[in-house]
């Protein structure tokens, strides 16, 4: 099921025997889960409308696996020393599955700060440590599909015929700063035309080097961040962008 994902483009890495794992213990719940993925569609008109933010987005992938009772959770960890309790920390999980063989806990990290991949990381591997979940997964965007926003959106534009600040209005992103209106009119007077001039400037603002993607997440798994918990990492491909 993960080679079918990888030969539809998505990046997968497993890590600490977490494709063993799945195929034995969890079979069913990753073969829903990787329907789910492949199937799952992000419109370009939505990625810009929404200023490359989540809402509307990933929250029909969230609804799905919600739908699937990969529910919210937050697991409450209390400490007694010497029959005293002490202060209790908790782990909040957007998406966790408690089925019979163990339990799996899901991320979606489509455009926070790239820290926030140390945090699920760093949230597995203590709960792995405590045994609350058997294995932790992480979707974000996938290489390809970082690699071509600049053309996929500026072409999309063009196709759109959006081609001034006042065409933007009808997709509801006018309100914009009027610094990144300004550095978009400084590329149109240098010659560069209104939509690779506007997809250099959002791209850059809104799914910069900074932001969580496929390779600052494969950077901090190599440096073993998250180690031993067994992850199941998933980056999602250029090819559900739609038109």
């Amino acid at each position: 099921m993960l080679d079918a994902l990888r030969d539809s483009g998505f990046d997968v890495l497993t890590r600490n025997h977490a494709g063993a794992i799945l195929a034995h213990d969890f079979p069913r719940e990753l073969e829903l889960l990787t329907r789910v993925v492949s199937e799952f569609r992000i419109p370009l008109a939505e990625v810009i409308s929404g200023g490359g933010g989540e809402a509307g987005l990933t929250q029909r992938l969230r609804h799905e696996l919600s739908d699937l009772n990969w529910r919210k959770h937050r697991f409450n960890v209390q400490t007694i020393v010497d029959g005293r309790e002490r202060a209790g920390v908790s782990h909040e999980v957007d998406h966790v599955k408690f089925a019979q063989q163990g339990t799996l806990a899901l991320e979606i990290e489509w455009n926070n700060k790239d820290p926030f991949f140390d945090r699920d990381l760093e949230n597995f591997q203590r709960l792995h440590a405590l045994s609350a979940i058997s294995l932790g997964i992480i979707l974000t965007r996938g290489a390809t599909m970082q690699d071509a926003f600049l053309d996929r959106i500026s072409d999309w534009m063009e196709a759109q015929g959006l081609a001034s600040e006042d065409d933007l209005d009808r997709l509801g992103i006018g309100a914009r700063t009027a610094a990144q209106r300004r550095a978009v009119a400084d590329q149109v007077g240098r010659g560069t035309a209104f939509a690779p001039a506007f997809a250099r400037k959002f791209v850059a603002d809104k799914f910069g080097q900074a932001t969580t993607h496929w390779a600052k997440l494969e950077e901090r798994v190599t440096r073993g961040v998250g180690n031993p918990c067994p992850l199941l990492l998933i980056g999602l491909p250029e090819s559900i962008l739609t038109d």
